[in-house]
């Protein structure tokens, strides 16, 4: 079967033999008059299974000729080959994507006839950064045609890592209670101690607050800062003095970067219920509780992020791997002027 190279496309001119690819592998594009139009990313793909001849002129090309002149033309064209390639070997129809994404695929045994995308397709390089507000914008409009979105990240050797992302509203149900009064803490150095008895069994069942360690509570500054803000809390510096709402954040904004985006994130998880705790051991900003943590494992790990914060692909694969690992869900809260979003990444095998 022999396709000539035009430009950015390989077009069959056989009508039988256009049909063929079209109908049996849903390759190409129908031409007015019968034959199809390969995109080069299929008529690459084709002449390296050897199903296809391509001509260029009157010469015969082979694969490294037409790899490089797709590459010539086309940004990114190595990376979107690999994923491509990837999915029809996983025995997918895929075909060339627009409006922010590289590959439309549907659902595994269905043709162009008889089913619509399942995924779109973003193709990336493991050295590529992101900002969340591009991928939330891309989950939201491909939600909107329902479709889920998948980011293939191709690595140094190759290998094809996929990523589903999502946008989720978690929700818990341990609301925080009242108190009469406020607990008493004391700020040592980048933490909150609560030593009265009766303070710290009160903030404990006001909310799972805090952590007991032998005759004191301890406190994070993130969980100080929010109760204090709820009147729940008064904090005394080392010294003895009372410490307002605005010195307290001042000062903990001073010893822990980025903490302004962590305390509103904290502050939102808390208001859906969420009981939320450190999330230092699994690589992330928190953990997050549907129910007491007497009872159940944390069911999220949360990480707090900025608007225009850029992340890289090879800090996503270690939280997402891990998260993985120990059975949680991993979400982004973006904190933007609109409120916080979170966004669920996910390892995915297709």
């Amino acid at each position: 079967m022999a396709g000539i190279l035009s430009d950015d496309m390989v077009e069959v001119r056989d009508q039988s033999e256009g049909s063929r690819l079209y109908t049996r592998g849903s390759y190409g594009y129908p031409r007015s008059g019968g034959g199809v139009d390969l995109d080069l990313i299929e008529a690459a793909y084709l002449l390296e299974c050897g199903r296809l001849e391509v001509l260029d002129g009157r010469k015969s090309i082979g694969f490294p000729e037409l790899f490089m002149h797709s590459a010539s033309i086309s940004e990114d064209f190595d990376i979107r080959y690999l994923v491509y390639r990837d999915f029809r070997q996983r025995g997918f129809v895929v075909k060339n994507e627009t409006g922010g994404f590289d590959l439309s695929v549907f659902p595994r045994g269905k043709t162009l006839s008889n089913s619509r995308p399942e995924y779109y397709v973003k193709a990336v390089s493991e050295r590529s950064s992101f900002e969340i507000s591009d991928l939330i914008r891309q989950v939201r409009d491909a939600e909107g045609r329902k479709r889920s979105v998948l980011y293939a990240v191709v690595d140094e050797e190759g290998d094809v890592t996929y990523y589903k992302m999502s946008l989720r509203d978690p929700l818990g149900n341990i609301p925080v209670a009242g108190m009469k009064r406020p607990a008493k803490g004391r700020l040592v150095r980048d933490r909150i101690f609560v030593y009265d008895a009766e303070d710290a069994e009160r903030l404990r069942t006001l909310g799972y607050f805090g952590k007991t360690v032998g005759p004191f509570m301890q406190l994070s500054l993130v969980e100080g800062c929010y109760l204090v803000s709820k009147g729940k809390l008064d904090v005394s510096d080392p010294s003895g003095m009372s410490m307002s709402e605005d010195s307290l954040k001042e000062f903990s904004a001073s010893v822990q970067a980025g903490f302004g985006i962590r305390l509103q994130v904290y502050a939102d998880l808390r208001g859906r219920g969420l009981v939320t705790k450190s999330g230092f051991k699994y690589g992330n900003h928190f953990r997050a509780y549907t129910q007491s943590p007497d009872d159940c494992h944390a069911r999220y790990l949360v990480h707090a992020i900025k608007d225009g914060g850029i992340k890289t692909w090879p800090e996503v694969s270690k939280t997402v791997r891990l998260s993985g690992g120990v059975k949680k869900e991993i979400l982004f809260g973006r904190v933007s002027g609109k409120g916080i979003q979170y966004l669920e990444f996910q390892w995915f095998r297709p």
